[in-house]
C-alpha cells in the first residue's frame, strides 16, 4: 500500500511538471472547486461596502456557448448577506450572482471562519 501511494505521488509530480503554468492553474482550480472553499465576495461603492455574498464555493468565468471564448464576467452562488453582519441569518438565502470583469471595487477571499 505504501509503495502504491509513493508511486501515485511520483506519477502526479511528473505529470504536473510537464504541464504549462496555465494547465497547472486549471488543475489546481479544479481540485479547489471539487474540495470547495468558504469564499466571501464583497462589493464596494467607493470606500463603502454595499453587498456581501457568503459561503461561495467557487466563482467561474462565463464561456461562450458557440465560440468557447471567455466572457467578461464571473458568476457563482452564495448567500446574500442582506444586513452585512458577516453571518448567515435564517432569513438570508443562497442566490446566483454575476460580477463584471470591468468592476474594480470588489474583493473575493476565503472566509477565516
Amino acid at each position: 500500500m505504501k509503495r502504491w501511494v509513493v508511486s501515485c505521488g511520483a506519477a502526479t509530480a511528473l505529470v504536473l511538471g510537464g504541464c504549462t503554468q496555465e494547465q497547472q492553474n486549471q488543475f489546481r482550480r479544479g481540485v479547489q472547486n471539487w474540495t470547495g472553499t468558504n469564499g466571501v465576495l464583497e462589493i464596494y461603492a467607493g470606500d463603502k461596502l454595499v453587498k456581501r455574498f457568503l459561503k461561495i464555493d467557487k466563482m467561474s468565468t462565463a464561456m461562450g456557448t458557440g465560440d468557447g471564448v471567455p466572457r467578461s464576467y464571473r458568476f457563482g452562488y452564495g448567500v446574500l448577506d442582506e444586513n452585512l453582519n458577516g453571518l448567515v441569518d435564517d432569513t438570508e438565502r443562497r442566490v446566483y450572482f454575476e460580477i463584471s470583469d470591468y468592476a474594480s471595487s470588489y474583493i473575493f477571499y476565503e472566509s477565516p471562519r
